[in-house]
């Protein structure tokens, strides 16, 4: 009685030490929550993925070259339950992204709202 209770004991305590890794997420740190960016450009991808899903826009520098931003959303699950679609963005749609910046200067961050041309805002907050 007295090994099993040890057994079962170990077994609740090796379940509470690995729960934070099954939770396996990243911080916030690596985006300047403090800050937004804004750019006009061209969906050139939108990726309805886990565990984050990810938006892509080309737009023009200040130079005029044509710059990729990479901009990082919550899971589809959430999207989906405030009414994004896999289809809620289209390769070469024009729209106007505002996100918090990578703190490492890479061109991209966290979304904060993206407008397409009809005026419809979709942000992970919902309508």
């Amino acid at each position: 009685m007295k090994k099993m209770s040890s057994v079962i004991l170990l077994a609740g305590a090796l379940t509470l030490l690995a729960a934070p890794e099954s939770q396996g997420h990243h911080s916030a740190a690596m985006f300047d929550r403090t800050t937004t960016e804004t750019v006009e450009g061209t969906v050139s991808k939108f990726q309805w993925m886990n565990p984050h899903s990810w938006l892509n826009v080309e737009a023009p520098g200040p130079d005029g070259s044509m710059n990729e931003y990479d901009i990082e959303l919550t899971s589809p699950n959430l999207l989906a339950r405030i009414g994004w679609r896999p289809s809620s963005l289209k390769p070469g749609e024009k729209v106007t992204v505002v996100f918090n910046p990578f703190r490492d200067g890479k061109k991209g961050g966290r979304i904060v709202s993206v407008t397409k041309p009809d005026g419809t805002v979709l942000t992970e907050r919902g309508p």
